[in-house]
């Protein structure tokens, strides 16, 4: 499996996943979740796919799934439940076709990283990654100290003093991004190498 778009079953039909495969050099698996599907958020987000393409350089499995409603997945928006449940049934999916023990990373983008912080608290990860998590938005609660958020000083959706506040009181490592809106226009090269360090990749 290098490149394969699948349709995974999950609690309101199948969820459309795109999974690329380091093949002899894998090392781990990588699940990434895309922001907000109400407001355009997809597993083709430049964000998801920069880190997805990041993954996969390291030698890690990157998924991807569209959540429900999204692309071609059943069901509709559920404000985070039911995108954890698509979640967690990606991943048991997926880690049902490698090597028992492989290392697990979890990556998410505003949105994407409330659901993957939900996930955590669900299964053992090596990595979460929360990348301009919403924290303004939902109910974000504890996170493990393998926990790293990464967030732009001049982010116009999530301010940047609440990430901040929400790392230190995590006692999580943060890691800002000068010049970096919402969405990392021109800023994807220095998002990567934040990630980079975050991850130990």
């Amino acid at each position: 499996m290098k490149r394969a778009k699948l349709r995974i079953p999950s609690s309101a039909g199948q969820v459309e996943t795109l999974v690329n495969d380091p093949g002899d050099k894998r090392r781990g698996l990588a699940f990434i979740a895309h922001p907000h599907p109400l407001h355009g958020g997809s597993m083709d987000n430049k964000v998801v796919q920069c880190m997805a393409e990041l993954c996969h350089d390291e030698g890690y499995v990157a998924v991807r799934p569209n959540f429900r409603g999204v692309g071609n997945s059943d069901g509709e928006y559920t404000g985070g439940e039911g995108e954890t449940e698509d979640m967690l049934a990606v991943i048991a999916f997926v880690r049902g076709h490698y090597a028992a023990g492989l290392p697990i990373i979890l990556a998410g983008f505003s949105f994407g990283a409330y659901v993957q912080h939900c996930v955590a608290r669900r299964i053992a990860t090596e990595k979460l990654l929360l990348i301009s998590p919403a924290v303004n938005l939902y109910a974000f609660g504890d996170v493990a100290s393998s926990t790293s958020l990464i967030h732009g000083l001049q982010d116009d959706i999530v301010p940047f003093a609440e990430a901040q506040a929400f790392a230190e009181a995590q006692r999580i490592d943060f890691y800002p991004i000068e010049d970096a809106g919402h969405f990392y226009h021109g800023k994807l090269g220095e998002l990567k190498s934040a990630a980079l360090t975050a991850c130990q990749l």
